[in-house]
């Protein structure tokens, strides 16, 4: 991990593309939240077993940032972005596509001066004209 907020996120999106472990970006605590396109999950276990599923049964990702902004701040980092992510289903072949807004909230890790952070909050939305 990184003591540079921004960098955490953007390492993220490299975990994501390369199918590598994403529990480890994410508090293992009850307050853990992330908001899927499809799912809510609560609590620092419920997202680590839905993130290891995510990577056990999909591959192929694409994660394009196009608006990445990130305010860090002594004790929390805010972070919104606007993302195109697709990735394929590995037990249908189903390829998925989405102009998503990704938007959240990390916090650092531990007593370290230096702090190494992680999400306390993920929301991921697709946009639907109304």
């Amino acid at each position: 991990m990184s003591d540079n907020a921004e960098a955490v996120v953007r390492d993220y999106y490299d975990a994501l593309r390369n199918g590598d472990p994403l529990a480890p970006y994410f508090r293992a605590d009850d307050s853990t939240v992330k908001f899927g396109i499809s799912e809510s999950l609560f609590g620092g276990e419920a997202v680590a077993a839905a993130l290891e599923e995510q990577t056990a049964t999909t591959a192929d990702w694409t994660i394009e940032s196009r608006r990445l902004v990130v305010d860090r701040r002594e004790t929390v980092a805010t972070y919104a972005d606007e993302v195109t992510m697709a990735w394929t289903d590995t037990e249908g072949g189903d390829r998925h596509r989405f102009d998503s807004r990704w938007s959240g909230t990390l916090v650092p890790a531990g007593d370290s001066s230096v702090p190494d952070w992680r999400f306390a909050l993920v929301h991921v939305s697709a946009p639907h004209e109304l």
